[in-house]
Formats: C-alpha cells, sequence, structure tokens
C-alpha cells in the first residue's frame, strides 16, 4: 500500500514537475527584445496616439490583427475576421423648435435642446403643470397634489435644504435627486404620464457661445444599452428671460426660492398653455473594434482564459501626439506576446486544456467602451468563462513608489474578490518562477483611486467573470501626458511581469477546475 502511494506522489510529482518546464520553456519566448519590437509599432507617431474612432485606432487594430493572423489563431466563429465591431454616435442638431402660446423660441438664446440626451420627438400639450424641483421621496414630494398625464411639466434643477442642510439623504448630502439628478427626475416624470419636461438651471440665466456651439454636434460616444432602463423624456432648457414670458407663477419668487433651496410643496400650479415642441437629430456611425484571437482548448476547450489589454489612448491633439506607450501599450504588446508563447507551445504539441481568448479592446479611455460592449455581447459563454487577466500599464516603474522593490513588483488588483482561488494560482506561479513582490495596495476598498473600476477587467467582474488586473502604479508623471513614450520602459521588468501573467494564465488554462465563483463583487459602480 504504502509502495503504491509512493508511486502515485512520484508519479504525480513528476507530472507537475514537467508541466512547470514546459511552461517554463514558453515563458522564455516572451522577451524584452520582442516586446520592444512590437511596442516601438503600437507607440509609434504613424499610430497618432490611437483615439478610439480615429484611422490612428484602425491602424492599431490592423497591426494587431496582422500579429494573430501570423500566429495562425483562429478567428472567432461569430465573426468575419479578427476584429469585433461595434458602433459609436456622433450626432448633430437638424432642427429645434419651441412655440409657447404661439411665441416661437430662439434656439440657443431663449430655449436649447440638449443633443446628446434627446432624441428625434415631436409633441404638445396645452397643458404646463409647474412641479417644483420635480422630486417624488419619502421625504418630499413635488408631485403629492398634481396630475401630470398627457401634460407638460416645468421643473427647476436642485433639491430643498432645512435648515441650511440637504434632508432628503438622512447623510445630510445632496441625494441623487442632484446627481444623476435630471435623468433621475425625467424618469419619475415619465413614469407619470408627462409628454415632456421644461427644465430650468437656477444658477444659469442664458447660455454661452461655447455651450451653444458644443451643442450643435457631439463627440463621438458609445450608446451604452440598458434594456431595462427606465423611460426618460425629451427635455428643453429655458433661459431666465424666456421662462419668465410664461412660467406657471411668478417666476422671480420660485427662481429665488429655487436659488434658496427652499420647499416648493404643496403648490400646485397648473395653466392653460400651449407648448409644441420639435426636435430632430442626424446621426454618423463610426465602427471601432475588440481584436479577439482564439487558441481552441483540448478536453475543456468549452470553457476560456481571457487575456485583455486595451490598444487605446488619448490621440493626438493641437499637433502633439499622445504616445501611450505604457498606456496601455504595454499591456496590448504583453497580449501579443502571450498569444506567440502560447501559440508556439501549441505547435509543438502542447495545446492548453482550456480555450484561450486574447483580446485587445478599444474604448477603455473613453470609458470602457470596447469590453462593455464585448460582456454585453459575448461572443463566448460568460458563464464558462474561468478568468479575465487583465494588463493595464506593465512597462514603468511607479515614480511615487518609495518601497526598496521598485524594480521587481507589480501591483495587482481583484486577488481578494470574485473567487479564492485568485489569489493561490497567481502567488503560487509567482513564487514558482518569478518572485515579484505581488503588492495589493489599490485591493483596499478605501483607495481613493477606485482602480478596481479603472480597466476593462470590471466589465467582466461586473457579469461575475473572476478577474486579476496587473498595473504598474504610474498615476503621475508621465500618465496621460504625450511624454508617455517608449524610451521610458523598463524592459527587464516589463518581461518579467509579463512572463509572471503567463504563467498564471498557463495554470489557469491547464489545472482541472474553473476557478471558483465563490465571493461577491464589491459593492460600487464606476
Amino acid at each position: 500500500m504504502k509502495r503504491i502511494l509512493f508511486l502515485f506522489i512520484l508519479c504525480s510529482g513528476g507530472k507537475t514537475f514537467a508541466q512547470n518546464d514546459i511552461a517554463s520553456k514558453y515563458a522564455s519566448v516572451i522577451t524584452g527584445a520582442d516586446l520592444k519590437k512590437h511596442l516601438n509599432v503600437i507607440a509609434s507617431a504613424e499610430f497618432e496616439g490611437r483615439e478610439t474612432g480615429t484611422e490612428g485606432q484602425r491602424k492599431a487594430a490592423s497591426y494587431i490583427e496582422g500579429q494573430f493572423s501570423k500566429l495562425n489563431l483562429k478567428k472567432p466563429d461569430a465573426l468575419k475576421s479578427y476584429q469585433q465591431l461595434y458602433p459609436l454616435y456622433q450626432d448633430s442638431v437638424l432642427e429645434a423648435s419651441l412655440s409657447i402660446n404661439g411665441q416661437a423660441g430662439r434656439p440657443g438664446q431663449d430655449f436649447l435642446i440638449p443633443l446628446q440626451q434627446n432624441e428625434n420627438v415631436r409633441f404638445s400639450s396645452s397643458n404646463l403643470v409647474f412641479a417644483g424641483y420635480g422630486i417624488d421621496d419619502a421625504a418630499y414630494n413635488d408631485y403629492s397634489a398634481i396630475n401630470v398625464r398627457g401634460k407638460i411639466v416645468v421643473i427647476f434643477l436642485g433639491e430643498p435644504k432645512k435648515d441650511g442642510k440637504y434632508f432628503i439623504d438622512p447623510s445630510g448630502k445632496s441625494s441623487a435627486w442632484t446627481y444623476p439628478g435630471l435623468s433621475k427626475k425625467l424618469e419619475l416624470a415619465a413614469s407619470k404620464g408627462a409628454v415632456g419636461v421644461l427644465v430650468v438651471n437656477p444658477s444659469m440665466e442664458g447660455f454661452s457661445s461655447r455651450i451653444v456651439s458644443g451643442n450643435n454636434k457631439t463627440n463621438v460616444y458609445f450608446p451604452h444599452e440598458d434594456p431595462l432602463a427606465p423611460k426618460k423624456l425629451d427635455y428643453a432648457l429655458l433661459s431666465h428671460e424666456f421662462a419668465r414670458t410664461f412660467f406657471p407663477v411668478g417666476f422671480d419668487n420660485a427662481l429665488a426660492r429655487a436659488n434658496a433651496n427652499a420647499e416648493f410643496t404643496p403648490q400646485p400650479t397648473e395653466t392653460k398653455t400651449r407648448v409644441e415642441f420639435l426636435f430632430r437629430k442626424g446621426r454618423n456611425i463610426i465602427n471601432a473594434s475588440n481584436v479577439i484571437g482564439v487558441l481552441e482548448g483540448t478536453d475543456k476547450k468549452d470553457e476560456y482564459v481571457f487575456l485583455t489589454g486595451h490598444y487605446d489612448h488619448l490621440g493626438m491633439h493641437n499637433g502633439k501626439i499622445w504616445y501611450g506607450a505604457d498606456d496601455d501599450g504595454s499591456g496590448t504588446v504583453g497580449v501579443i506576446e502571450m498569444a506567440t508563447a502560447f501559440a508556439k507551445a501549441a505547435a509543438e504539441g502542447h495545446h492548453p486544456r482550456r480555450t484561450i481568448v486574447f483580446m485587445t479592446v478599444s474604448g477603455e479611455e473613453k470609458g470602457l467602451w470596447g469590453s462593455e460592449y464585448y460582456t454585453d455581447h459575448p461572443l463566448f459563454p460568460l458563464d464558462k468563462t474561468s478568468v479575465d487577466l487583465n494588463t493595464d500599464m506593465v512597462g514603468r516603474i511607479d515614480t511615487e513608489r518609495k518601497s526598496a522593490d521598485t524594480t521587481n513588483y507589480v501591483y495587482v488588483i481583484g486577488h481578494d474578490k470574485l473567487s479564492s482561488d485568485l489569489p493561490i494560482i497567481n502567488e503560487g506561479e509567482n513564487t514558482k518562477h518569478t518572485n515579484l513582490v505581488l503588492d495589493y495596495k489599490f485591493d483596499d476598498p478605501n483607495d481613493p483611486n477606485r482602480i478596481y473600476y479603472r480597466s476593462d477587467h470590471y466589465n467582466f467582474a461586473r457579469k461575475g467573470v473572476p478577474v486579476l488586473f496587473f498595473y504598474d502604479g504610474m498615476l503621475k508623471a508621465d500618465y496621460h501626458q504625450p511624454t508617455d513614450t517608449v524610451d521610458k520602459i523598463n524592459w527587464d521588468l516589463y518581461e518579467k511581469r509579463v512572463r509572471m501573467i503567463f504563467y498564471t494564465a498557463w495554470d489557469m488554462a491547464n489545472r482541472d477546475e474553473m476557478l471558483k465563483r465563490d465571493k461577491p463583487l464589491p459593492v460600487g459602480t464606476r
């Protein structure tokens, strides 16, 4: 019996050592020289800072696609290429009119219809109702004595105070009726059956030329999708002068109360006022993309390990290029190099058990657009996605780090969240192979930088997928500056960090079980 047990341990140990030897062989494919070769392309002037929705971003996507093709990675079955396209919108005003009792308001002077927050719509009503701040809350209710169904509501921004303090939120701070504020008020008015809303900002008498000009055409933006989101009404902002001509109560008195954050209720006021509202906008759709290469697994090919990094940066402005070498050229090239190592292993007969998905996303700098689109439109089941290992800035040394280990560390975010397997595997592989200092500083829930919510792993985490995020901590010096250039990369440390992530991925792709999901997602949002 003892002899059989000894042989089992010997064989099992031999298998583990063999796996480690194989992993080490292919980790050595990842070199500072190759990282530098790719980063000199990704962070070059030719790509003009890779701003999402620009030609520079498309050039970078094409380069990454070319690398995945050379490695014989598969395209996702649902796509015609390696690129998962997603739409960005750019809107412009075609027509905007607001008439009160037959008096046509002057666009940009009497009223402004915010372009991005309104859709093509025409509505009218002969009933105008003043609803104070437009709040319905247990602590305060502007709607308690009015019926707004089929009518147009006019409200002030803001919320009331008592004795100089906000009171709707028990903390004494402003509540959600201030921020997000207007969107919450529009949803409420819609739920009560109103057909439209006119809004007065008590602190903004009129509209500056900058505001008016900026409302003619939007910047490129991502159309967030939430099928469960409540309906919102279209609305117009009013100048004080225009509102004064038709307001259902004495405007100057109401304005003074709003400026003092005084209560309005009970003050139901409805007038027979004819309001006609028309808004039309044009929309240009620009495609951005995530670049996705797939290395199919063997016996567990229907389970997935994701290796991600964002390839976009801040673009070019006033003739200056924001190169984004560290942010996140370093993570992008790390994904390419890990793909190279895994592809070489597969070509030599060492396929991973799980399918590995190498995904570089765009839109991160704009608000995690690409990863949000992917996780809302996944190409592989998220419940079968074991982990996302996200690499965003791993090429530099944190200029604010005062520890003695400045040339041998990496910040790891997410280790104590979603899965208890995460630190065991990551720390184990690091101890075996790389001996980096794994710093969990940014996992502190009281960390003011909220790093956990600031890169693409978060969109996987919000769907329940365990994540680890690897990061060098650069928040000052050249962060989001044109000076984030290739010459400032620490190649030895960069190589070591990417190899450590590779080892972690190797283990997670080849272990018997998917990572447990036994810890809750932290409370909080972006």
